[in-house]
């Protein structure tokens, strides 16, 4: 059975699911606490919201201190790789020992798998990552420096704003408030 809870953050209101085998997934973070819920109950319509586990927990902490600005290692949270292809989770390793405020290229993610020609791929994986921030995508960007896609709402704001609260270079590309 999979359940959830939402969570205050430094900027919005956060969700994690997890099940018996770990993380399913995790929400970023909202304005509205009613859209993290709904968005939870459309990916998983039986989920019950509940007290976290005390893995879901240590993970909650963590993402809120890293959404403060502050150091957390997230790498340790257990994620439910059961309803994953092999070839994203082989991606989301990758990206999960991405520290924050660094960065890696879609191409040196493919590279590390064995194939430049896979940065592509790399973009699809990414795209279609469950545990956003647990897994962070958003400290993959473009060749050249470009930030690349995003697929979270608020698209590549919000990508530039995870990153401006790690301190990544990449951040410094744009103006959050423009």
């Amino acid at each position: 059975m999979t359940q959830y809870a939402l969570f205050e953050t430094a900027i919005g209101t956060a969700g994690i699911a997890w099940g018996e085998a770990g993380l399913v997934a995790v929400h970023l973070p909202e304005h509205d606490p009613e859209r993290a819920r709904r968005g939870f109950l459309r990916r998983f319509p039986d989920a019950a919201e509940a007290e976290p586990t005390f893995d879901a927990a240590t993970t909650v902490a963590a993402i809120r201190e890293l959404l403060a600005g502050k150091p957390a290692d997230l790498t340790q949270a257990p994620l439910d790789l059961s309803r994953t292809p092999e070839f994203h989770a082989r991606v989301y390793e990758i990206a999960r020992a991405i520290p924050p405020g660094e960065t890696l290229t879609y191409g040196q993610i493919a590279e590390r798998l064995g194939d430049k020609l896979l940065a592509r791929d790399v973009g699809q994986a990414l795209g279609r990552n469950p545990w956003p921030i647990v897994v962070p995508c958003h400290r993959v960007v473009a060749a050249g420096g470009k930030l690349g896609g995003f697929s979270a709402r608020g698209g590549v704001n919000t990508k530039l704003q995870l990153l401006a609260i790690e301190g990544a270079a990449a951040a410094a590309q744009a103006d959050l408030f423009a």
